[in-house]
């Protein structure tokens, strides 16, 4: 008999503006998602994670909040949230909400009492420094572009905000800051939602102030009091309740981690890093021209498993979200109908093997790519935009601009859901707000469905294999062949149970290891697997 604990959850993400459009206005909305929820039931997964739909300008797609209490009117109204909790839980669906307590927007009530007077009590909610020889406080740089100090010439001061001028960072040192917050988290607790994402978490607790040898992170990335205020705040809200939670957590390291997530710390459930997702960074940076570091990729992945494993933590796993690219033309190959199906596969099962919550994003099931956009004016991200210009003033040729922003931008994964192969996908009826991906005729959830050898097919049974098999959860985890160019090869043991994951990270057939014993019972396969071959692509799990 299986165990049946959150940690055999599988989470879908959902980024509402464009996952369905009920109205007709080009954006996604709430009635959207409701519409869908038989559809998430047939998938298999536990948890839906909305991304936020709260009151917001909307500069950064929600991540800047307004108003907490309130639900965004792009998106519906509160009863409309209501009903979609309601008639998730009708289908044993989990509703995680997505909550951004590192910052506020500049357009709520808080920070606009605190910018209009220097004598507020909300003043200090925010870091307000006065400048010294008419320079920022420090020389720290926003994860936008620019320095991460907004002048207010009115009071001769600077406020922080290390993402956009409207995201400003709030003062988590002052008690009356946290009242307020664990307040909002217990509101949506008792509303009936059944876990949190918190955005950007390891960033809440603020250092020196003094200037970087580099853009400043080292003062606030897992800063000095992270883990007494996360500890806090599970102590004041979630932390004696039915409720999952995971951290974003920016540049962390596996030791701060294994503290988030260790059972006894009562800090959080599990937490989402991103240094895997950073293999194609050349020297570091984003907005780079460069291929998958597939050694890399390996290393950390597996640095990561056995790290968090042996510390008693708990892994988030992921390859898509709001924010990143899509893995199969990432990591995988969409020059073909048929390696994009291959590479999907088996970038999905090597993902769905290892230790950990997996995380899937709205249209990953069905292998949807990057829309290869041709021109700046069908980006719509604020960093991308920003990028854009800074690569224009430092001179790269807009052909060069393009290609970056095709393979990093925020964007590629924003497009609408792809739902049918009728007009915009079946999104919306009206204009989306961004450029459907003109593949919608192939690469559509209905046509996925229909066919029984389709990406959406593997991930139902990659889902229901974690349900049903202890081994996936729980089990140890044990790299091989680490040094081998194309394969990427592991042992789970759990029990008296073993099984072995090849998965070929090629596009061609790839000679077997002659000393890897490859008998056994059949657990899932894509492309043949000879005992000297593995198809391109190709990925197999075996029983020993």
């Amino acid at each position: 008999m299986a165990h049946n604990d959150w940690r055999k959850s599988v989470v879908y993400q959902i980024y509402p503006k464009s996952f369905n459009d009920t109205t007709g206005n080009g954006e996604g909305d709430l009635q959207g998602i409701i519409e869908k929820l038989d559809y998430l039931q047939y998938l298999g997964v536990d948890y839906i994670w909305l991304t936020p739909v709260y009151e917001s300008p909307m500069n950064d797609n929600g991540y800047d909040i307004s108003n907490y209490y309130k639900i965004n009117e792009k998106f519906g109204t509160i009863e409309d949230l209501e009903t979609l909790v309601s008639e998730a839980h009708k289908r044993d669906l989990k509703v995680m909400m997505d909550i951004v307590i590192n910052h506020t927007s500049t357009k709520h009530e808080w920070f606009k009492q605190a910018y209009a007077d220097k004598e507020s009590p909300y003043r200090d909610y925010y870091f307000f420094r006065r400048s010294a020889d008419n320079q920022p406080p420090t020389n720290w740089e926003s994860k936008f572009g620019g320095n991460a100090w907004k002048y207010d010439k009115k009071t001769n001061e600077y406020y922080l905000h290390l993402f956009d001028v409207t995201q400003a960072d709030l003062n988590w040192d002052n008690p009356e800051v946290r009242d307020a917050l664990y307040d909002i988290v217990n509101h949506w607790i008792s509303f009936g939602v059944d876990g949190f994402r918190f955005d950007v978490l390891n960033l809440i607790s603020k250092g020196e102030f003094k200037d970087s040898e580099k853009i400043g992170k080292e003062f606030y990335t897992d800063g000095p009091r992270v883990h007494e205020y996360v500890h806090e705040m599970n102590r004041r809200t979630f932390g004696d309740k039915d409720i999952m939670t995971v951290g974003e957590m920016s540049s962390t390291t596996i030791d701060h981690c294994i503290k988030y997530t260790n059972t006894k710390r009562q800090e959080l459930s599990s937490v989402f890093n991103f240094h895997h997702l950073k293999v194609d960074y050349a020297d570091g940076e984003k907005w780079t021209n460069a291929k998958l570091d597939f050694h890399k990729l390996k290393d950390i992945l597996m640095e990561w498993q056995l790290g968090i494993y042996e510390g008693g933590g708990w892994n988030a796993i992921f390859w898509c979200n709001h924010d990143q690219p899509r893995v199969v033309s990432r990591f995988g190959d969409d020059s073909s109908e048929q390696m994009r199906k291959q590479s999907a596969k088996m970038l999905a099962t090597v993902l769905h093997m290892l230790q950990g919550t997996p995380y899937i994003f709205q249209g990953e099931e069905i292998g949807m790519t990057n829309p290869g956009f041709e021109t700046i004016d069908q980006y719509r991200d604020v960093e991308s935009l920003n990028a854009y210009q800074n690569m224009k003033d430092a001179g790269y040729k807009e052909e060069e601009i393009i290609t970056i922003l095709g393979q990093k931008s925020r964007d590629t994964s924003r497009t609408p859901v792809q739902w049918t192969d009728t007009e915009n996908a079946g999104f919306t009826t009206g204009t989306p707000w961004i450029d459907v991906p003109n593949n919608f005729d192939k690469i559509n959830v209905e046509a996925a469905i229909k066919d029984e050898s389709s990406i959406l097919h593997t991930y139902r049974h990659l889902i229901q294999l974690r349900h049903e098999h202890d081994i996936i959860t729980y089990g140890s985890i044990v790299p091989l062949y680490m040094e081998h160019n194309e394969l990427f090869v592991y042992k789970r043991h759990y029990n008296d149970e073993t099984w072995l994951v090849i998965a070929n990270f090629s596009n061609e057939q790839v000679t077997i290891p002659e000393d890897l014993a490859i008998e056994g019972e059949i657990i899932i396969q894509h492309g043949e697997v000879t005992n000297e071959l593995i198809d391109g692509f190709g990925a197999i799990v075996i029983a020993q």
